[in-house]
């Protein structure tokens, strides 16, 4: 089935298997390795990608059924440009150890943020609670969430012209 998707604002166009699932797609077809492939089962959360500004677990999206803007986390910042505010936090709160749960742990806190689900120590743990880190960096995971929180709504303030 041919497709056309639009990922961190670049479209392209793919002949994929109607069964591919987003997650594989965008690793095996488009070489965006930065989506880890965890359990495949939808359970650990480090496939989770923003899909229309949504956080979606890509093992469980079939490619053929997504049209919206598909964002990784290669499509944050560019080599570049600075850090998205997660990113930022991550990196001072020290937010991750071994790395392989950060990508998911972003994308997902980033949504979130912008869901609104930011408020407290306990709502980011309760909205982050489909990302599992093996290493247990939670209680960093939710402070660099907070930080990035607060930056994040900055950000889209002055986007608004402050409304």
């Amino acid at each position: 089935m041919d497709v056309l998707l639009t990922i961190n604002g670049q479209e392209h166009r793919l002949s994929v298997d109607v069964r591919m699932t987003l997650l594989d797609v965008l690793r095996e077809s488009l070489g965006l390795t930065g989506t880890k492939k965890g359990c495949d089962q939808g359970q650990c959360g480090a496939c989770t990608v923003l899909v229309g500004g949504t956080r979606v677990l890509s093992c469980f999206v079939l490619a053929a059924t997504v049209d919206e803007e598909v964002t990784t986390i290669e499509g944050l910042s560019g080599e570049a440009d600075p850090l998205h505010p997660m990113q930022q936090a991550f990196w001072d709160c020290d937010a991750f150890q071994c790395g392989y749960c950060t990508p998911g742990q972003i994308m997902s806190a980033i949504g979130c943020v912008q869901e609104g689900h930011a408020g407290s120590a306990d709502e980011i743990r309760e909205y982050m609670s489909g990302n599992l880190c093996r290493c247990a960096a939670y209680p960093k995971i939710v402070e660099a969430i907070q930080h990035a929180a607060s930056e994040m709504s900055a950000e889209a303030k002055r986007q608004t012209g402050g409304v």
